[in-house]
């Protein structure tokens, strides 16, 4: 037996912070203490200069303008300020109602279903069998009381990702504006707020090796929003609080990096993930792929086994050194079928034998065979003892 190793396989859930990242905010965790709003002498000039400069590097990857970019302590903060101020906003022009679809992240649903509470009217459009958006569903549903649609550009479960675009151009040519959690997609596939026709989208610092704590929201220039945070006025009174001026410059420093190397990375991290998927569904009977077989996030392996809890073979995984999931990253506290994968069409029994496995640039071939081997021998070994197996 292969000697026992770690390897981190939930890059969904959070990524290790980079190296070049942390370089770059060191300074400001030690003698650049300033306050950006400090900007009568140097330290605290230097630490708005430092803001801006992040601000800029999160623009670029966006095809987004600096101003348009404003940072929050999250991508669920970013979430709920999208949705909330837009649907409570001039802007929204009285308009009640909010699109969006049963495969949303818990930042989203959770937030929408507070809206409701509030007044507001909520459209869950269905997806298909892969987690893709009907466009001809969401063009039946828009209709003259609709305000905002609000669809994730990939899905953080199963990662198939959804035709942004199309999306944009469908609720512009019907009036009405068009929100993206980008938080999964951001840095790991080109996102384009012009060419995408996005007017809001939100994303997060610890999914592309920045720190936890940190996330920032893109606000198309023109759109009159109230601010959710009120106080000081920072970013330019959109939310207010004294910035997190370490995390946001890890933030524009990994934002950089992805901008720069992200054709390269995805390229390698998409191969490594064809070969786990290649193998896993090569020596585990009865095991499917969940989400779109091409049209996915680069890293992002989902699958359903047959005869086997999803809890079980993360645990047994964590044994051998491996880091997987089950069902969402965020609600791992709940028991329930993953709301995505009944979503998609799966049974409660089905969805229950969920395991997601996300690689990134840090993972290796090896560590594909290693995931592979021991997850074959794991499910095995357990079905083995499964009276359901048996009964099959």
């Amino acid at each position: 037996m292969e000697e026992k190793r770690f390897v981190y396989a939930d890059n969904a859930a959070t990524t290790p912070v980079a190296a070049e990242v942390l370089n770059k905010m060191m300074p400001y965790l030690t003698g650049e203490y300033g306050n950006p709003s400090a900007s009568f002498y140097g330290l605290g000039q230097r630490a708005k200069r430092a803001i801006e400069e992040a601000r800029g590097n999160v623009a670029q990857v966006l095809n987004a303008s600096p101003k348009e970019i404003f940072f929050t302590g999250s991508g669920t903060e970013a979430d709920n300020m999208a949705l909330r101020w837009f649907m409570h906003s001039e802007t929204a022009r009285g308009r009640k109602k909010l699109l969006t679809t049963t495969i949303e992240h818990h930042a989203i649903l959770h937030t929408a279903k507070a809206l409701e509470k509030e007044g507001f009217s909520v459209v869950y459009l269905p997806v298909d069998n892969y987690g893709t958006l009907d466009l001809n569903a969401l063009e039946n549903a828009i209709d003259e009381d609709t305000a905002l649609v609000s669809v994730m550009t990939a899905n953080n479960e199963v990662g198939t990702i959804q035709p942004v675009e199309k999306i944009g151009k469908i609720c512009h040519e019907k009036g009405v504006y068009f929100h993206t959690d980008a938080v999964q997609a951001f840095g790991h596939i080109k996102l384009d707020v012009k060419a995408m026709n996005i007017d809001l989208l939100s994303l997060s610092g610890h999914k592309i090796n920045a720190t936890k704590g940190v996330g920032a929201i893109y606000i198309r220039s023109g759109l009159a929003l109230e601010p959710l945070i009120t106080g000081g006025g920072q970013e330019k009174n959109r939310r207010s609080g004294t910035e997190n001026v370490p995390a946001i410059v890890g933030l524009g420093e990994a934002a950089r990096l992805k901008g720069l190397n992200m054709e390269r990375e995805s390229a390698y991290v998409t191969s490594l993930s064809k070969s786990l998927q290649e193998k896993i569904l090569k020596t585990i009977p009865q095991t499917v792929l969940t989400g779109h077989p091409e049209n996915r996030l680069p890293g992002n392996s989902s699958f359903a086994i047959a005869a086997i809890e999803g809890e079980t073979m993360v645990m047994d995984l964590d044994l051998n050194g491996i880091c997987a999931a089950t069902g969402s990253a965020c609600s791992t506290a709940s028991l329930d079928p993953s709301h995505v994968l009944l979503a998609i069409g799966l049974s409660h029994e089905t969805a229950h034998g969920s395991l997601r496995i996300t690689l990134d640039t840090q993972n290796t071939p090896e560590d594909v065979d290693y995931i592979a081997e021991r997850l074959a021998e794991i499910v095995k070994r357990r079905r083995a003892m499964s009276p359901v197996w048996k009964e099959q």
